[in-house]
């Protein structure tokens, strides 16, 4: 792994089904010893070796912080997805050994706020069950409200409401509950943090109406790790390194450098954290931007590019890396 993402060879001790699309995975040290420290909100990415490529895919810590002899995390079967989600729930069992980086932290509470407002949507729950560990060890003033599809589907909802009641509120789909969030933000006292992490249209959602309600931005917090689109293949030129790659329909920027062997900084490889951020030195064709870290002016200057992320459709791409 590159800088920034120092690698951790673990052995997976348990695999867990949770319902019929999640699945937990628990890693320890293959050497004994204690994991790293982190706090709530907290991502690890892993390493897959499957057949003729690696895979690293982010996923949130859902394990107590105060658990040092391992890591915890839940994983949702994409049976549409990329191939990341499937190997780890066909292929990977008890005693195998793996790779994953340090914890990184690009969802933490803030904990100047006076009370923090939670709000997950499917498999979304699993930063913040880390975050309500942290929260409760600390005394901390916490709510959260969890919208899933059924009852069957609502991963730990059971064992959030038998610890952690009244704060716990439950809204399922199929019975056509839904939260209120207008009325739910507007009641907020004075020093409330809100946090959400779910599907796009939820994150969108609870931003535009907090902003619509004059929530203070730095007061509003979402996560969310974007898969890299597929697309059409194209060639590019990596200046420093001398090299020209091509990068596959299923493949993304960032893998594509990585396979050529160059080094590229990572930490979240969903877009959001900015670590693999390349300068673009000559081009002629057409940015597919799909981060969320560039601004609108980086994105139309045609100088910037994620590679973790974004694709590119034309004749010509050269990138300083």
């Amino acid at each position: 792994m590159s800088a920034g993402a120092a690698k951790i060879p673990v052995r997976v001790a348990e695999v867990t089904p949770v319902n019929e699309l999640v699945t937990r995975f628990r890693f320890v040290r293959r050497d004994g010893g204690l994991m790293p420290t982190f706090s709530g909100g907290a991502h690890t990415v892993v390493e897959m070796n499957d057949q003729d490529r690696v895979r690293r895919n982010p996923y949130s810590l859902m394990s107590d912080p105060a658990d040092r002899e391992g890591y915890s995390i839940s994983i949702r079967r994409d049976d549409n997805g990329r191939g990341g989600s499937l190997f780890m729930h066909r292929q990977v069992r008890p005693g195998m050994e793996m790779v994953i980086s340090n914890p990184v932290n690009l969802f933490a509470l803030d904990l100047r706020a006076r009370k923090h407002l939670l709000l997950a949507g499917g498999i979304g729950i699993t930063p913040f069950l880390a975050q309500i560990r942290q929260l409760s060890a600390m005394n901390g003033n916490f709510e959260l409200h969890y919208s899933v599809r059924t009852a069957s589907l609502g991963s730990y909802a059971d064992e959030l409401v038998a610890n952690y009641r009244p704060r716990v509120h439950l809204y399922h789909d199929d019975r056509g509950e839904q939260i209120d969030l207008p009325a739910l933000l507007d009641g907020q006292p004075l020093g409330t943090h809100v946090y959400v992490c779910g599907p796009k249209g939820m994150i969108a959602w609870v931003r535009k109406t907090a902003t619509a309600l004059g929530w203070p931005r730095e007061a509003v917090h979402h996560e969310e790790f974007l898969a890299p689109a597929s697309g059409k293949p194209f060639e590019v030129m990596l200046a420093r390194s001398n090299k020209t790659i091509h990068v596959g329909e299923h493949q993304s920027l960032l893998e594509a450098i990585e396979a050529a062997g160059v080094e590229a900084p990572y930490l979240c490889r969903g877009g959001a954290c900015g670590q693999c951020e390349t300068d673009v030195l000559e081009y002629e064709g057409t940015f597919l931007h799909k981060d969320h870290w560039l601004t609108p002016t980086q994105c139309a200057s045609g100088t910037k590019i994620m590679p973790c992320v974004s694709r590119f459709e034309g004749k010509t791409l050269v990138l300083d890396r």
